[in-house]
């Protein structure tokens, strides 16, 4: 019986070993930053100053420079650091103590210790320290020099030219001096001008990089509210977006194009095609666009059905847009291509009303106008048309310029549905 009880303790003992030492495993795995990052996460090799990495919300990019801040220390190479951030408040809620901040990703073990009343943090065990600036007073940066430099959020900075340059002046000590700057983009002139050096290594990824990370209702909302939106491209997918000066629409049309009014009912509804003329893997797409128009001249795209597909596939996705939206007409561009586009649409559908246009007059003559309904707040968008908005936004019409599928479909059948808003919108008007 003594035996047997001994046996029991001990095999308990063991139990409680192995899961001591599986906790142990566990908490260290947890601090494990190599095996837990995504690759663009890790530091990158190479000859380079500064790391920039532009990214969008939620990508982990505090958590990249915390981690990065403690692998340097952990290095043996790094003893003196410079925390910026926009102010001291938010370098101790975001860069230190923030959920991703370096006190969360620093293990019980390295002895890290945080003197928020001197701005400082130190590893006792490294003998080393971080010391926290404002980007509001950049001129207390003049008088102490790094080896490291973290700068967080940079492209918000008001003084951020200043900023980034006594950052640099400071950063003057030990074999291999390096800074990170993680930023959500703005099209300033510091992050252009950094994106254009020679000593800067760039790291670009957008929100859904992290997808796994985040809540599933806060993806579905911001895909649903920001997707192929200016703000979206800039918040989320960390595209650096500037209205083209020259572009026939600005991301301030487009945005207003999604605000849908309530009371729209269509009389008119027609499908615009910009045929592809090859279908092979270089051929454009072919763009098809549906449209209406309701009795008071207001114009709704209610669909971008366009696709790079062989001319059968495309025009049975037209057939089916037409049986959808119940279209009153097709109108489809024939310089190329000519009878056999029809016939091939024809096949489709044999009652399906198709009016051939040719594009005679210059893009611009053909663009202008309609790009004039959108000024006018005259053409809304049914949803966001990724794709087809950064055409709009893009598009100059300058000689040799590549001619944009999905836009042309587009003023094809604005261009149709805008024929009719001073008539009285009959039957008859559009028996094509």
């Amino acid at each position: 019986m003594e035996d047997s009880n001994k046996i029991l303790a001990v095999k308990a003992m063991l139990v409680l070993c192995q899961q001591k030492l599986k906790n142990q495993q566990r908490i260290k795995a947890k601090y494990n930053w190599r095996l837990n990052a995504r690759k663009s996460q890790h530091v990158p090799d190479g000859n380079w100053k500064i790391w920039l990495i532009l990214a969008g919300r939620g990508f982990g990019k505090t958590r990249t420079g915390a981690e990065t801040i403690r692998h340097w220390v952990n290095s043996g190479l790094y003893k003196r650091i410079g925390l910026i951030a926009n102010s001291i408040n938010d370098a101790r809620t975001v860069m230190i103590e923030g959920e991703s901040g370096l006190l969360s990703v620093t293990p019980p073990w390295e002895d890290t210790v945080f003197e928020p009343s001197n701005h400082l943090i130190r590893w006792e065990k490294r003998r080393a320290l971080a010391q926290i600036f404002s980007a509001q007073t950049p001129e207390k940066l003049r008088g102490p020099q790094f080896d490291a430099i973290w700068i967080d959020e940079l492209a918000k900075f008001k003084k951020a030219r200043e900023v980034l340059d006594q950052a640099t002046f400071a950063l003057r000590l030990g074999k291999l001096p390096r800074m990170i700057i993680t930023t959500t983009p703005r099209p300033t002139k510091v992050i252009k001008s950094l994106i254009a050096r020679d000593d800067v290594f760039l790291t670009k990824g957008s929100t859904f990089e992290n997808e796994s990370n985040l809540a599933p209702q806060y993806i579905e909302q911001m895909t649903k509210r920001y997707s192929g939106t200016k703000i979206g491209a800039q918040e989320l997918y960390a595209e650096i977006v500037e209205d083209n000066t020259a572009a026939l629409w600005s991301w301030r049309m487009i945005e207003n194009a999604h605000k849908v009014p309530p009371d729209m009912q269509l009389q008119q509804i027609v499908i615009g095609i910009d045929p592809a003329i090859t279908t092979n893997n270089r051929s454009d797409e072919t763009g098809i666009i549906v449209a209406g128009i309701d009795e008071m001249g207001r114009i709704l795209v209610l669909e971008d059905a366009s696709a790079k597909d062989p001319s059968d596939l495309w025009a049975a996705k037209v057939a089916q847009c037409y049986a959808k939206y119940n279209a009153n007409a097709v109108v489809v561009e024939i310089n190329a291509g000519g009878d056999l586009v029809e016939q091939i649409l024809l096949a489709t559908n044999k009652t399906m009303h198709i009016k051939k246009v040719r594009a005679s007059n210059g893009k611009l003559v053909r663009a202008e106008p309609i790009s004039m309904f959108y000024k006018m707040g005259k053409v809304f968008h049914n949803q966001i048309f990724t794709e087809l908005e950064k055409q709009m936004t893009s598009y100059t019409a300058k000689p040799g310029e590549k001619s944009p599928d999905r836009l042309d479909a587009l003023v094809w059948a604005l261009t149709e549905l805008t024929k009719h808003t001073n008539s009285d919108m009959d039957t008859e008007a559009w028996n094509l």
